[in-house]
């Protein structure tokens, strides 16, 4: 799934972008509308700017994502509304929604600032109507233009939705004795759905969950979730699979019918592919930009745009302009997203030394491929009568510390007598110093040996 959005350069707009730490300098955002490509990274913990959509979008959000009603700023459509670019309230825009004949709740938006006039379209279908918008017919100037180009191959060819409606009225006419399965995304082509339901007197099978969608949309009254109520019934696209079908016609004749404007393969006899779409065909998009002339083009999908797109496009390129100081300040403050809360750091350990001759660690943490000896990690690839050697030394060191630690025992005992002597105190100091000083000297000696025993071998 292709992920559609955009930061405005040079402006703090931010267009279906959600992923908000990757544009710190964005500060307006508004949402086109509701397909999941298009809210990538917007989830119920949004707390950090307000997000300006449609009514119905903004109906959604609540409904589908559960964002919190304080940062949802519902706008209504063909109406200018003022915002500020700034925080000391010097440079404001204007903005104005326009139904983007998509699915719904989608609309294009139409900014104008100091960087003159930018008309981002979103997912859109063209349609003449769209110019005779007040905001669009007023000999307005469009700089630049977010196309959307999904469809955007001219070998391929897209009726219109209204021949492609009557298609799929002819499928099912063809078949009167067959339940049929529509398959589609959670949100779109609802006018399809009504139409169908009205032409054939069926009601329309849903699921509980779309169901609470249809009741936001205001939809006539053609949709039940009661199991079996009408011939109709309406599934999630990836629903449609050969697998259902074979359990669908074992109880009871079915067709599928996938109203898509992508390129599909059927893979069941009873599946049908009409080429049904919400985005505008080739030559639709062609008929929107020479109309408009706009002076830039950038491609929502993408970054490519046929060379016949670019031959419609006037030779006056659009002109440079200046960020306001205000505008400038207002982006480069403390980023919409405030750092991710860090773990404290760790109580103050003293540090270990560093590992000097032999290291000993225990048998689970020995590295793969290592051979233990007695807890001392030996690396793979030396000889035979090295790795005697190692033994050797192993054994050494481990007899050393077996005598000292047989030597603390004794001094213990020894310390113990001495305190039980009846001696007087004078006495006792002077034989305890000089029992203390002969076994530190001792100790001392048998560690030195030790840790050149390791050096030899290891180092």
């Amino acid at each position: 799934m292709s992920v559609n959005r955009h930061v405005i350069p040079h402006t703090p707009l931010a267009v279906d972008f959600w992923q908000v730490r990757k544009c710190p300098h964005a500060r307006l955002f508004f949402l086109s509308h509701m397909h999941s490509d298009h809210t990538v990274g917007l989830t119920s913990t949004w707390s950090y700017r307000p997000i300006y959509c449609s009514p119905v979008s903004a109906a959604l959000l609540k409904l589908k994502l559960q964002v919190k009603q304080e940062w949802i700023r519902p706008l209504e459509l063909e109406e200018p509304y003022m915002l500020p670019l700034d925080d000391i309230g010097k440079e404001r825009l204007t903005v104005t929604l326009i139904d983007a004949n998509h699915c719904p709740g989608s609309v294009m938006f139409l900014f104008q600032g100091y960087f003159g006039s930018i008309l981002y379209t979103g997912d859109f279908r063209y349609a003449p109507s769209m110019l005779r918008e007040p905001c669009l017919r007023n000999d307005i100037h469009i700089d630049l233009l977010y196309l959307d180009n999904t469809n955007c191959d001219p070998t391929r060819v897209l009726p219109t939705r209204e021949r492609a409606l009557e298609k799929i009225k002819e499928i099912i006419r063809s078949h009167p004795d067959h339940n049929v399965v529509i398959g589609l995304y959670s949100l779109g082509k609802e006018s399809l759905i009504v139409s169908l339901a009205l032409e054939f007197k069926s009601w329309v099978e849903v699921s509980a969950e779309r169901m609470e969608t249809l009741r936001l949309l205001g939809l006539p009254d053609v949709f039940t979730t009661d199991e079996g109520a009408g011939r109709l019934r309406l599934v999630e696209q990836t629903e449609v699979r050969y697998s259902n079908m074979q359990k669908w016609n074992q109880v009871y004749p079915t067709l599928a019918i996938l109203p898509t404007g992508r390129p599909a393969v059927p893979y069941h006899p009873n599946v049908h592919v009409v080429p049904y779409s919400d985005h505008s065909s080739y030559q639709e998009l062609e008929d929107f930009i020479s109309a408009l002339k706009p002076a830039t083009v950038v491609p929502i999908v993408g970054t490519c745009l046929p060379d016949s797109f670019t031959a419609l496009l006037p030779r006056k390129k659009r002109g440079d302009f200046l960020v306001p100081e205000s505008v400038q300040s207002y982006m480069l403050k403390q980023p919409a997203v405030q750092p991710r809360h860090r773990r404290p750091p760790p109580r103050y350990k003293r540090a270990r030394p560093t590992p000097r001759g032999v290291v000993f660690e225990s048998l689970s943490e020995s590295s793969e491929g290592s051979t233990n000896v007695s807890g001392a990690s030996i690396s793979p690839g030396r000889t035979a009568p090295e790795v005697e050697e190692v033994v050797e030394v192993v054994r050494e060191v481990e007899k050393v510390e077996v005598e000292v630690v047989e030597e603390v025992e004794q001094e213990v005992e020894d310390e113990v007598h001495i305190v039980r002597e009846n001696e007087g105190p004078q006495k006792h100091r002077s034989r305890f110093n000089a029992h203390q000083s002969q076994r530190s000297e001792k100790k001392s000696r048998k560690r030195k040996g030790a840790v050149k025993l390791g050096r030899h071998v290891f180092l």
